[in-house]
């Protein structure tokens, strides 16, 4: 008896004219009916749900534009606006009205105005000091109210800075930045006395050596005597067995005494810096009494030039070829000494600060004679006019008593000859 094997294979349809192999429509519907509408079926193919797009928008929900509604909802989902969020607003408003200059302005300006107010509430945004409303604000004047606000971060930014580094630092790099910070450049001689102040701070009167090294360094500080004395009065101690009640008696002297040469330097450091901050504040109100009249010994100059000489003079803008920054009139003696040198402008320069007076003479001397040839010149062109005049009017005299058909030629005069 034998056994076929009978293979079964699913195949998929996706209607019943694939599976028949006929157009079931027409097989259904009688010619001359319409077709009727086909229901969906286990076979229809359907797409997404988007009925939802359809639902009627409630009354009390508002109707934004685009641009608007995008404004709206990033101002709803930052709940703490930030400095660059109204920059950002700013900076979109003004691309907008580029974009459609005249054209009716969106709710840029009302979210501006509400994000700033919160921030100032939370403290993060200092409006001017001018009185003037929000509102009314100009483009200016909201760039110049982010710009000032910037700045004012930034610079209380850079005072934190230091501050936080320095709480960071040991007590012997914290004595060391404030030395560097009052503008102290010897550190040889800085690091020794913190050196020597650290070693002694390190001394013990545990052992012998270091109860001897506290009573030398003590009696060396307060100048015993020589050497040699001290070196006896050591051996005496050991001798009466006073050498560690001695050193525990002058250890905290010792300490207090090696503090106090690290902070007398600190000290002075600071005393020169203030100094020297004192002498520039007197150098400005110096340069300023001398340009705000807007003449400098007798001559009239204008607002321009009062700024660029104030700024030239006071502010150190440009570096310097000793790698500090140094100020214009630095940079320019700079300049034209080793990058582009016009020693005829440093001379000059030169002579009037070593001789202003006897410089000026000169200025005036050259100016007199310039105007003296000046009115020479003006003569002599005047009184050739004259000479040319009468000579005119001969030549036209003689013409007139000359023969018929008879002339002269008279020679030619320089009269711009000397």
């Amino acid at each position: 008896m034998s056994t076929d094997n009978t293979n079964i294979q699913e195949i998929e349809f996706d209607n019943l004219d694939d599976l028949l192999g006929v157009d079931t429509e027409s097989i259904l519907v009688p010619q001359g009916e319409e077709t009727p509408e086909k229901k969906p079926s286990i076979f229809s193919s359907t797409g997404p749900d988007t009925s939802f797009l359809d639902k009627p928008i409630k009354n009390d929900e508002p109707v934004l534009k685009n641009e608007e509604q995008g404004e709206e909802s990033n101002l709803k989902k930052e709940e703490t606006p930030t400095l660059e969020d109204l920059n950002t607003l700013l900076e979109t408003s003004i691309e907008e009205s580029e974009k459609n200059p005249g054209g009716r302005p969106s709710l840029t300006k009302d979210v501006m105005i509400e994000t700033a107010n919160k921030l100032i509430e939370k403290g993060l945004l200092f409006p001017f000091d001018d009185g003037k409303k929000l509102e009314d604000y100009s483009q200016a004047d909201w760039e110049e109210l982010l710009e000032a606000n910037f700045n004012e971060k930034e610079q209380k930014l850079l005072e934190e800075v230091p501050t936080t580094f320095y709480n960071s630092l040991p007590d012997e790099l914290k004595r060391a930045y404030e030395y560097y910070d009052n503008g102290g450049r010897d550190f040889k001689n800085f690091f020794k006395a913190l050196s020597a102040s650290e070693e002694m701070k390190s001394l013990t009167v545990d052992s012998e050596e270091g109860q001897e090294e506290i009573v030398r360094s003590y009696l060396h500080a307060t100048r015993y005597g020589t050497p040699e004395e001290i070196e006896e009065e050591i051996d005496a101690l050991k001798d009466r067995g006073d050498l560690e009640v001695k050193a525990q008696r002058f250890k905290p002297r010792l300490d207090q005494m090696q503090d106090q040469i690290v902070q007398e330097k600190i000290r002075k450091q600071q005393e020169a810096r203030e100094q020297q901050q004192a002498q520039a504040q007197a150098y400005q109100e110096n340069v300023y009494r001398a340009l705000e009249n807007g003449e400098i010994n007798g001559v009239k100059i204008d607002n321009k030039i009062q700024n660029l000489l104030f700024s030239g003079l006071v502010q150190p803008n440009y570096p310097s070829i000793s790698g500090r920054q140094t100020n214009l009139l630095g940079h320019l003696l700079e300049k034209y000494q080793w990058v582009e040198p016009r020693h005829d402008l440093i001379a000059e320069a030169l002579w009037l600060l070593a001789d202003p007076n006897g410089y000026k003479d000169k200025l005036r001397e050259g100016g007199e004679k310039s105007a003296t040839a000046k009115t020479v010149r003006m003569l002599k062109t005047e009184e050739a006019s004259k000479i040319s005049s009468s000579t005119t009017d001969e030549k036209e005299e003689t013409t007139s008593r000359q023969p018929a058909g008879r002339t002269l030629n008279r020679p030619k005069k320089n009269f711009f000859g000397r």
